[in-house]
């Protein structure tokens, strides 16, 4: 008897998975270096569309409510706070202006938890629309700084990921995000460092001046290579949560702006409080 159901569907080929998200990743890269090389504001609203489309997607996992009003408010809330940076605004300017559209975005929120939810997620998204035009404008580091933090974050990414493949091993946290091991840690930590050094070497080679001795940058380069991957956990902890595989369907092969940006998340939140204690200092 012949079958009367159709043909399944066929899941789609690793070899095209894999080559969505090459593609999708050179865009990226292309599109995240081409705004870097421009800095002012269209780095600022590169970074502004970022922080609204993570702060989007955090309210969207953790259910906020009402959920287009939250996200409105918010949103406009960092919109305000690119342009007072733009602008020269002060930093008490801008601390009151954040703490206002939190204060706020939080209060038209429905639950307790809710709210708690809904401003870390402002919190969350203000670190990436913030720190990377701050570090791009920064006279001691600049474009090279903003290049560091690239390398650093996207080669722990690749070497993790490719090391913890070939070598397995013991799992990192498999409780969180099961696929990881420590031979892939080790191996984004090991490249991740020899990048951050090859950065500023050659930042050095083609006069690009800078502050930075061998002994802070592989410290530096290490300590934001494990925030990186921390920073992977964390979000990976928070998708479970909330039930969730990826942030959004945004990016092709990769998931969602945060899935893609949790580790340079974490990364530019120590580069911000580095940043605040130098200023706050000098």
């Amino acid at each position: 008897m012949a079958s009367t159901e159709g043909p399944a569907l066929a899941p789609k080929a690793p070899s095209s998975e894999l080559k969505t998200r090459v593609l999708s990743a050179i865009v990226m890269i292309a599109l995240a270096l081409a705004a870097a090389y421009w800095g002012g504001w269209p780095f600022a609203l590169f970074w502004l569309a970022a922080g609204i489309a993570i702060m989007v997607e955090w309210a969207d996992m953790t259910g906020a409510e009402p959920r287009r009003i939250v996200q409105t408010v918010f949103g406009l809330g960092l919109v305000a706070l690119t342009l007072l940076y733009l602008s020269g605004g002060s930093f008490v300017i801008g601390a009151v202006t954040g703490l206002v559209f939190l204060a706020l975005g939080a209060l038209i929120t429905k639950g307790s938890r809710e709210k708690l939810w809904a401003a870390s997620g402002f919190a969350y998204a203000v670190v990436i629309v913030l720190v990377p035009p701050m570090v791009r404008d920064y006279p001691e580091i600049g474009i090279l700084g903003l290049i560091w933090m690239f390398a650093v974050v996207w080669t722990t990414d690749i070497a993790a990921y490719f090391t913890g493949r070939t070598l397995g091993g013991p799992k990192l946290c498999p409780a969180i995000s099961p696929k990881k091991t420590w031979s892939g840690f080790f191996g984004g930590l090991i490249a991740a460092t020899l990048a951050g050094c090859l950065v500023v070497w050659l930042g050095g080679s083609f006069g690009v001046t800078h502050s930075f001795s061998l002994g802070s940058t592989i410290a530096l380069s290490m300590v934001a290579s494990v925030a990186s991957q921390i920073g992977d956990l964390a979000e990976s902890a928070l998708k479970r949560h909330c039930d969730v595989k990826d942030s959004s369907h945004l990016i092709p092969g990769h998931g969602g702006v945060m899935d893609r940006l949790d580790g340079f998340w974490a990364v530019s939140l120590i580069i911000g409080i580095i940043l605040f204690v130098t200023h706050g200092a000098s």
